[in-house]
Formats: structure tokens, C-alpha cells, sequence
């Protein structure tokens, strides 16, 4: 009996000894134990404070989640245009977040009327923000067309609510992306209760406005500095010194305290931009359905499987799966059974999503992407997450040591075609390039300004190290070796403000390519079914408008690739 006690005894201790490593092993740095020091991470003591309950990023409104991974990217087909400016490179992209469709024209009036609001027009140092923002409408205008009815109605009347807004050029849709990553992160705030309620009415215009980088960066200046906007703010323990007792055997006690949200609270959501041109394309591939374990079966020539353009299934068998040009004079076919429903653009979400859910990646509208069109992808350079328009920026700094917020006074920039737009609007961060300094010894990068990286600007040529950089045959020849030289049409004006168009009619010049002019991809309403196909690449001004291009916008994923944790096969 004695022995029968002993050994359940030597059981009990080895149960509570292995029970206690299983603890301490759970205890770690996700049960708010620092695993490097030991220290509780929540603050109550006085020492460092985490979030670690975050549970991953939430989706954005509008967004699809897209898991990242590698594809070929470019052509694989027969390239029978011979552009050679798509010659297939294997790349990989990180998870990312994409428009289910393209930006509407109810999506884009909302930015107007935001616009509109807070920046009112009959304001003269307001006026060009909103006059900027605007669609240019004409774009539907031809000399031997009858349009006047898209010209007139296409934006504003609601029966094309839903369809995709054009006429907008790259710089547009930039701003557009900007303002929606503001009005996103200011309603997450806000219905977090850190804001009062319907602040984002109540509390904007143009000295007062909600700015994400601001905010972040600076948040005293939120709303123009109008503390009344904020209700509340995030919970900490702040550890005072001054209220030590020294005859408490406690010592110093925390007080409780709140701040600002910050990107350590995980709350704000990272910004919506354009897709990169990999990611654009990786998305309308889609090749996810053409996979067998790691294996690819079968290459994509449409967003769809399959080598046509119309549905196979029995129940819609011959109806198209993307509206375009279907041949000369023919933009939607016969009316009845074969037509595509659309002459020119179409409600999104009229066709059947490809295989991540993403609606007209192919038809309907082209769409811009971020990416500065060069010939060729430098694959050699990079093959993860490729893009080409790195122009890299830092907060400025004032001489108190803060972060510089434009308070008043708004900057305008004056594009090739004359319109004026804001280059950043009040109440927003102020941004200047890196310096010598910033880049000095990185072994990633050189140089702020990288849209040339290793294409296009006179370091690229062979020519480069043959002459001394003060020496006038290095001018010369850097002339000469310029490989994009586009016509330079300069906008200036006079005193009264009037437009000055200086056209440049140079005849030295020998291309078309510049570092102004954007890559937009997909085919659309009127492009023949060659186009459709995600991998090709054209490009045209990024201040230039179209009937035919319009955009959607994406966000980077933070964190973890997937959404959900997976397990290996049986």
C-alpha cells in the first residue's frame, strides 16, 4: 500500500512539474509576457506597453483580400502585335487587398461633394481644388459622333450610378485614393467612439479636417487643432515620477491615462493607392484555378478559363463574358441573344467574376495602374513585388522639432494640358525628398528620385564613366544618350493668369516614353478582344483623360500572408 502511494505521489509531482513548463511556455509573448524580458507588456507597472490581442488586419470597405504568391508575369501567348514589351518574367507578389469593381461614378461624386463641402469653389483659394477633381466630361465629344447625351448625363444622372466613372486621368485617381484612405480611417475612429458623433460632418472644412498622416503624426493638429472633435482616446498607463511615494513600499503607482491612436493600436487601416502593374495583373489572372498542388495546368488568356469569349456552361451557353469591340463597327453585336448588353460601358458586376471574385478585369473600362511604363521589366533587378515609380519621401521636419502640418495656403501644380490641381490639401503633412544624407552607404538604394532605375536615365549608359562629370562633352553626350526625350510642351502664365501653351516642336526628339506617362492595363468597351488579355501594357500620359480608362484602388496587406492558418495535407 505504502509503495502503491509512493509511486502515485512520483506520478502527481511529475504531472505538476511538466504542467508547470506547459504554463510558462504559454505565458509568452501572447499572453502579454515579453519573451525577451519577462516583463508584463500591458503597462501597469510602468514599463512597456503592446497590443497583443491584435487579431490581423480587417478588410476595407469595397476590397477583396488577395493572397500573394508567384505567376508569370506578361505574355504567353502568341505576341502578334510584336510589342516585345511584355516578355514573360517569373515574379511574386505579396497579399494584398483589390477593388471588387472599378470606382463608380456614385464612388467618385461622393469625393466630389466632400470636396465641395469642404473646400467651397466660391472660396478663390479653394477654387481649383474641386474644379480639379472633376472628370473631364468632354472626353465622350467626336467630331463624327453623336455623344452629347454622355457628355451631359454620363457622370451626374443616376441611371449611370453604377457604371465605371472615366475621364479621369492618373493624377486624379491618385488624389482619389488619398481621400479615401483619410475618409476610411476617419469613420474607423469615429465609430471606435475616439471621435464625437458625425464629427466627420460636423468638425470639416477647410481649416478643419481629418488627415491620416496628421493624425498619426501629429494629432494635436487634427481637425485644425479642434480638441472638441475628440471623446475619447486610447487607455494607457503613464508613469509619473513626481507622484512617487517614497514611503509606499509600492513605490512609483502608474496612473491611468489616453492618447491618439497609433499604429502600434493596429486600428488604422494602411492606404488605399493604385495596384501596381504586377498586382493588377496577378489578380486578373487569377491562375489559383488553374492550379493542381504547386503546379500550374494550362496557361490564361482571360481573367475567365477557357480560350474564348463567351460562357460554355448549358444554362448561358454563347453569352460574353466581357463587353468590347467585337469587330469594325461592331461594339456589341447583333441586339437580342448574341448582343454583349453593352455598346459602351456597363453597371459593374454585369459579368461574372473571375476566380479571386474581381469583376471587369476585363472589358468595360482599361484601368490605370501606378507603375511609370518603361519597355521592359527589369526582372533582373526585382522579382518581388515589382514597380517602377519609386520616388522616395520623408515627413518634413520644422525648426521646433515637429512635424510640419499644412495649416493654410494651398500649392497647385499646373499640368501639361492646363488644368491646375492641388498638390496636397490643407491640413495635411508636409513631405520633402530624401537628402545626400538619407541615402548615404544604403546598400538598397542610392538615390531618392528611381523611376530610372537601371533604364532610361544617362548612369544607365555605357557611356556613363567616359567623361568627368564637369566636362562639357559629358553634357553633350548626356543629351544624345537619352533614351526618353518625348516632347517637352511647357504650361506657364502670365500675370493675369492666363494659360501660355509653349508646344514643343523639336524634332530631335525620337520617343514617347517620359517619367510622366503611366502604365493602364485590360481591355475595354472599345478595344478588340486582343486586349483582353491581363498581360498586356499600354501606356499614355498620367495628366491625359479617356472615355475608355478608368481605375480601382487596392491596399497592402500587413502581416500574416493568409487569412486563414493552414494545416498539412492527410
Amino acid at each position: 500500500m505504502m509503495r502503491r502511494s509512493f509511486t502515485l505521489k512520483l506520478i502527481f509531482t511529475a504531472l505538476v512539474i511538466s504542467g508547470s513548463f506547459v504554463s510558462c511556455k504559454k505565458s509568452g509573448g501572447g499572453k502579454g509576457i515579453s519573451d525577451g524580458t519577462g516583463w508584463k507588456m500591458d503597462g501597469r507597472d510602468g514599463g512597456f506597453q503592446a497590443n497583443t490581442r491584435y487579431k490581423g488586419q480587417e478588410t476595407g470597405p469595397g476590397l477583396v483580400f488577395i493572397e500573394g504568391g508567384s505567376f508569370t508575369m506578361g505574355q504567353v501567348q502568341d505576341d502578334v502585335m510584336h510589342d516585345w514589351n511584355n516578355t514573360p518574367t517569373q515574379q511574386t507578389v505579396q497579399s494584398f487587398y483589390i477593388d471588387e469593381h472599378e470606382v463608380t461614378n456614385v464612388m467618385y461624386l461622393e469625393y466630389l461633394d466632400w470636396l465641395k463641402r469642404t473646400f467651397p469653389p466660391e472660396n478663390p483659394e479653394y477654387r481649383n481644388i474641386y474644379y480639379g477633381a472633376l472628370p473631364d466630361t468632354l472626353v465622350w465629344r467626336s467630331p463624327l459622333g453623336s455623344n452629347e447625351v454622355f457628355v451631359e448625363n454620363y457622370l451626374r444622372h443616376p441611371a449611370y450610378q453604377e457604371f465605371p466613372v472615366v475621364g479621369v486621368s492618373w493624377v486624379q485617381a491618385m488624389q482619389y485614393c488619398n481621400w479615401r484612405t483619410d475618409r476610411v480611417n476617419e469613420f474607423i475612429l469615429e465609430k471606435k467612439g475616439l471621435f464625437q458623433k458625425n464629427a466627420h460632418t460636423q468638425f470639416t472644412n477647410g481649416a478643419s479636417n481629418f488627415n491620416t498622416d496628421t493624425y498619426l503624426a501629429a494629432p494635436e493638429n487634427t481637425y485644425g487643432g479642434d480638441s472638441t472633435a475628440i471623446k475619447k482616446g486610447i487607455p494607457y498607463y503613464k508613469f509619473n515620477r513626481e507622484n512617487a511615494d517614497p514611503e509606499s513600499k509600492k513605490g512609483i503607482r502608474p496612473e491611468k491615462a489616453t492618447r491618439a491612436a497609433n499604429t502600434s493600436d493596429g486600428l488604422l487601416l494602411p492606404k488605399y493607392t493604385l495596384p501596381t502593374e504586377a498586382q493588377w495583373e496577378y489578380a486578373a489572372k487569377a491562375i489559383v484555378e488553374n492550379r493542381e498542388y504547386n503546379n500550374i495546368k494550362g496557361r490564361k488568356k482571360y481573367p475567365w478559363q477557357g480560350m474564348y469569349t463567351r460562357r460554355g456552361d448549358r444554362k448561358r451557353a454563347g453569352d460574353q463574358l466581357a463587353n468590347f469591340k467585337q469587330g469594325r463597327g461592331d461594339y456589341a453585336g447583333i441586339a437580342g441573344w448574341s448582343d454583349d448588353d453593352a455598346t459602351l460601358t456597363i453597371e459593374v458586376k454585369h459579368y461574372p467574376p473571375n476566380a479571386f471574385g474581381l469583376y471587369d478585369m476585363a472589358g468595360n473600362v482599361a484601368e490605370w495602374v501606378a507603375d511609370v511604363y518603361r519597355p521592359i521589366i527589369d526582372a533582373t533587378a526585382t522579382d518581388l513585388n515589382y514597380y517602377r515609380g519609386n520616388d522616395f519621401t520623408k515627413q518634413k521636419i520644422g525648426e521646433d522639432g515637429k512635424v510640419v502640418v499644412i495649416k493654410e495656403g494651398v500649392e497647385y501644380d499646373t499640368l501639361s494640358n492646363g488644368r491646375i490641381v492641388p498638390k496636397v490639401l490643407p491640413g495635411s503633412v508636409a513631405r520633402e525628398t530624401l537628402d545626400e544624407a538619407d541615402v548615404y552607404l544604403r546598400p538598397n538604394f542610392e538615390k531618392a528620385y528611381n523611376v530610372n532605375y537601371r533604364d532610361g536615365d544617362f548612369p544607365s549608359t555605357r557611356f556613363y564613366e567616359q567623361y568627368t562629370s564637369d566636362s562639357l562633352e559629358f553634357e553633350e553626350l548626356k543629351k544624345k544618350t537619352n533614351m526618353y526625350n518625348s516632347p517637352m510642351n511647357k504650361i506657364s502664365r502670365d500675370s493675369l493668369g492666363n494659360i501660355i501653351r509653349n508646344r514643343d516642336k523639336s524634332k530631335d526628339r525620337t520617343s514617347l516614353v517620359s517619367d510622366q506617362v503611366r502604365v493602364y492595363k485590360g481591355g475595354s468597351w472599345k478595344d478588340r478582344a486582343y486586349w483582353l488579355d491581363p498581360s498586356q501594357r499600354r501606356y499614355l500620359p498620367q495628366d491625359m483623360a479617356t472615355n475608355y480608362i478608368g481605375f480601382r484602388c487596392a491596399m497592402p496587406r500587413v502581416g500574416s500572408e493568409s487569412l486563414k492558418k493552414k494545416r498539412a495535407r492527410d
